[in-house]
């Protein structure tokens, strides 16, 4: 089985100022910004990528966007291209956020034109996948977590596959408060890793991270972290204050 180095990446939403983000990240690159043993990525919101990318320059701390319009350039006001997300040397973009399912109406159609676009610009897309709290109720989890995995992966080649990023995100869990059980979590991890196997191979499979993506925290992150499919944490509310958030790196260099 081939070692998986553990990702750890803040999706800080439509929080912090330029300023604010400029005082959380010199706390990070302070405390975890030479370590290796964790891959770490910083997911602004757009106002304040460029200077989060100047911040970070020279630390091991890698920078991501948290979305991107899947055309290059054109009269899409309001939108940011995979082009101008690489001008600033991002190296990662969240795609698929369950709350750009249900605020923003985005498709797994559209999701996947994004997931294309990123990977031609030599973009790691953090696909996100996961049901709704009524889906998990139905006994609908795994069929709707396959949908999103299959339609927002369709032609991705084997060669390109294996440098995806997969979020499984609970959406009931999603600063709820809530946390899926570490056997929910693993169990979907584990169908996803599955699912990959089949789509490309087991070679493909075994390289690609899946993130946990449902309120983990420094409490749970260690539990969640040693299971054997779970290769890290795609975090919201933990990744605003740099002590939980280095915390969780922390739990993930131990879980190696």
């Amino acid at each position: 089985m081939i070692s998986r180095k553990k990702l750890i990446a803040g999706n800080w939403k439509m929080n912090k100022t330029s300023a604010d983000a400029l005082t959380l990240v010199g706390d990070l690159v302070a405390s975890i910004g030479r370590q290796n043993d964790v891959e770490v990525v910083l997911c602004p919101p757009f106002t304040s990528l460029e200077a989060v990318g100047k911040a970070i320059e020279g630390s091991s701390i890698k920078l991501g966007a948290q979305n991107m319009h899947h055309e290059g350039s054109g009269a899409f006001t309001g939108e940011i291209s995979a082009p101008m997300l690489r001008s600033l040397f991002a190296t990662h973009v969240i795609l698929g956020h369950s709350e750009r399912r249900s605020y923003f109406a985005e498709t797994d159609e559209f999701i996947n034109k994004k997931v294309l676009a990123a990977l031609k610009n030599q973009l790691r897309p953090i696909l996100c996948v996961g049901e709704t709290l009524a889906e998990r109720e139905s006994g609908s989890t795994l069929k709707v977590v396959q949908t999103q995995t299959e339609r927002g992966l369709d032609g991705v080649g084997k060669d390109l596959a294996a440098g995806m990023v997969i979020a499984y995100e609970p959406v009931w869990a999603i600063g709820t408060g809530k946390v899926a059980t570490t056997e929910q979590a693993q169990e979907v991890h584990a169908f996803i890793r599955g699912l990959l196997t089949k789509l490309f191979t087991t070679a493909v499979a075994e390289k690609v991270r899946i993130l946990y993506g449902g309120s983990m925290k420094p409490a749970n992150a260690p539990e969640l972290l040693a299971q054997k499919d779970i290769d890290g944490g795609l975090i919201g509310g933990a990744s605003l204050e740099a002590r939980s958030f280095v915390e969780l790196v922390t739990a993930a260099s131990a879980a190696r």
